[in-house]
Parts: structure tokens; sequence; C-alpha cells
């Protein structure tokens, strides 16, 4: 054995147990950058939503986390709880109250209370046999975060959209979209969404969502793929995630546990 040869093989290892500890840390932070981020105008899994209420007197209740990642940054929930509650017939109330985590290159992560998001659900249209259903969502994100850590907006900002959905047998089809007013930085979304239902448990969809901000900035466009898996009546998994192109968006993804009462 050649003399010195266990002195550079300790070394390597305290080199390795080194490396280990930044790659673990590492992952660490880039797991709760990934699942985390942008809860405000979703329809889980989605970014696009649709008009159809909670059933009168039902619950849903989401577990979540849901993020978006950008040039030299990243944002998100970690998690954020969602609640549905159908109070009337054909109107849903909602709410979001996200745990938020930030992340900006050259900066320390920041975590805490990020913004709150209320709104009401209400359908105006039935579905028929060739008639769409027809509803809207107004929605206002309260800001209950912290602009100053990158935990919230900064001011409140409000939704005010039309949805339409359809069902064809085992496919479904929904969108539309509304105008985002912002304090200044304000813009029209719009997105349309395809899904379709296999073996009675599993629901595949692939959307896309637009925004065209009013301020000269660049029109972004995100495409997401989308699963939902209904382990009972009660208790469903859902999960999207895509890439954006234009502006400084490169992608968000969404995972949630859901409840349905």
């Amino acid at each position: 054995m050649t003399p010195g040869l266990p002195k550079n093989i300790g070394m390597v290892a305290a080199g390795l147990r080194k490396v280990s500890r930044r790659a673990f840390l590492g992952a660490a932070l880039w797991l709760a950058v990934v699942f985390a981020g942008r809860t405000v105008w979703a329809g889980p899994p989605f970014l696009t939503d649709d008009p159809q209420p909670v059933d009168l007197k039902h619950w849903e209740v989401y577990l979540a986390s849901q993020w978006s990642v950008a040039n030299h940054s990243a944002s998100g929930t970690l998690p954020h709880v969602e609640v549905n509650y159908g109070a009337l017939p054909e109107l849903q109330l909602h709410a979001i109250v996200p745990a938020t985590l930030a992340w900006q290159s050259g900066q320390p992560v920041q975590y805490g209370l990020g913004d709150i998001e209320l709104g009401a659900k209400y359908r105006f249209v039935e579905e028929g046999e060739w008639r769409p259903q027809i509803g809207t969502f107004p929605l206002v994100l309260l800001p209950t975060g912290s602009a100053e850590h990158g935990l919230g907006a900064g001011t409140t900002q409000v939704l005010l959209p039309i949805w339409i959905q359809k069902s064809f047998g085992p496919w479904m089809t929904y969108g539309g979209g509304g105008l985002h007013l912002a304090s200044g930085d304000d813009d029209i979304v719009a997105g349309w969404l395809l899904q379709r239902q296999l073996l009675g448990k599993v629901t595949l969809g692939a959307e896309t969502f637009f925004t065209f901000p009013f301020n000269g900035n660049p029109v972004e466009l995100q495409v997401n793929l989308g699963l939902v898996v209904d382990f009972s009546a009660r208790h469903h998994l859902l999960a999207s995630a895509g890439p954006a192109f234009g502006g400084d968006a490169r992608g968000q993804g969404y995972l949630a546990y859901q409840l349905t009462i």
C-alpha cells in the first residue's frame, strides 16, 4: 500500500461529506421552492377555472402547495389551505390562506403569511344537452403578506372573470377569462382546458393560459398538464405542472390533497 493513501482517502471522504451536505441542502431548498407558488386565480389543479360551484351545504378542503419559477427567483405556498363551501343553490364561497415561501438570487429565503384570497362563485346558466353552463367567480387578493420580504403583492388585487363549461361523455372542456385589476399593473387573463376521465378514477387534462398585460410587457403563455385521482368520493389527489413562455416566468406546478365533505 502506498504511504499516505489512507490520509488521502480521509480527505476525499471529508470532501464528499461536505458536497453531500451541500447537495442535500440545495435539493431541500429546491424542493421547497418547486412545491410552492402563486395561489391566485387557480382552479385546482389548473390556472383555468370552471363555472361549477360546490354542491349545496357541501365542502371542499385542499391542503396544497403551488409554485412558480421565474428568472433568478421563485415563490409559492408551503402549504396553503383552500376551503370552498356551497352556501346557496348555485353559490360557492371560497377562501385561501397561504404560508408563502419566496426566494431571490443573492437574497435569503423568506417564509411567512402570504396574501389571503377570498371569492364567491355563482353559476347563472345551467348546462343543457347543447347549452354550456356559465358562471362568474370574482376573487379578491388581500395584501396580508409582507411585500417588503416578497411574501405578498403589497396591494389589493381583483379578478372579474366569466367561465364556460361543457361536457361530452367522458370529455369535458371549460375556460374563459377576465379582467385582473392590480393598482396600475392590470392585465387580462384567459385560459382554456380539455380533460378526459379514464377508468372512472383518473382524469387527465391539458390547458393553455394567457396573460395580456396593459403596461406593454410581453404576453405570457402557460401550458400545463394535470392529473386528478379519485381514491374515493371523499379523497382525491391533484397535480399539474408545465412551462411558461414570455416575460420572466419559467414554469409552475401544483400538488394537493382534497377532502370532499
